[in-house]
């Protein structure tokens, strides 16, 4: 798996990433959601420089320009519900994409550290020679993109599959790279070292769902 870090070099994403990990910026769910959101804008712009392109003929008022055009079917694939405002930022500049959802979240029995990732409710289109693009904003254990992974599997085989997140835990893209295909790609703004006994990322920003939409029982 190739990874491509954008937090390794300065650019004004930095500033949404230090907002949406700010205790007292991220009570603001609004603004946490478009930090999120403007995160996904900046690493769908990144990562749109991997696709194929074509010439094609536009048509101006004044005359035509050859230029080179997107030509690649994408299926945006998002985790709920923590996934949806980075699906929307992807959407934003991906916009003749198609979308998959899927619910799969960690079931700790008790209280207990240890959990299973559940997956029940899932919709797609046909994968078949498409691009998979795979969004989930904490990739902190890797287990859910696996369980998300095999659930993909009846719904054809993709040309490539993406990965896109906002903060990663260095175990968990380790993990990632052992399970998913080799040619595939992570794009991600920034790598913490960490995970607690929970499975969260140290320091990461805390539960993503929950400062997006309001904590759930």
């Amino acid at each position: 798996m190739t990874v491509h870090n954008l937090g390794e070099s300065n650019s004004l994403m930095n500033k949404f990433i230090a907002e949406i990990r700010d205790v007292n910026i991220q009570k603001d769910a609004m603004r946490f959601r478009r930090n999120v959101e403007r995160i996904g804008e900046v690493l769908g712009y990144e990562m749109s420089k991997s696709f194929q392109y074509e010439s094609s003929k536009v048509t101006t008022p004044l005359g035509t320009k050859e230029m080179s055009l997107p030509t690649d079917k994408i299926v945006l694939c998002s985790i709920l519900r923590a996934g949806l405002p980075l699906h929307q930022g992807l959407l934003n500049y991906f916009d003749e994409a198609e979308n998959a959802f899927i619910s799969a979240y960690r079931h700790h029995k008790g209280d207990e550290d240890a959990f299973e990732v559940i997956v029940n409710y899932f919709a797609a289109p046909s994968l078949d020679g498409k691009i998979l693009v795979l969004t989930d904003p904490m990739l902190a254990t890797g287990r859910t993109l696996e369980n998300v992974l095999k659930s993909l599997k009846k719904h054809g085989t993709p040309s490539q599959i993406h990965i896109v997140s906002v903060i990663g835990a260095q175990a968990g893209i380790e993990y990632v790279q052992n399970v998913f295909p080799e040619n595939t790609h992570l794009w991600i703004s920034a790598i913490d070292a960490e995970l607690n006994a929970r499975g969260y990322i140290i320091p990461g920003i805390g539960d993503a769902g929950d400062l997006a939409y309001g904590q759930k029982i």
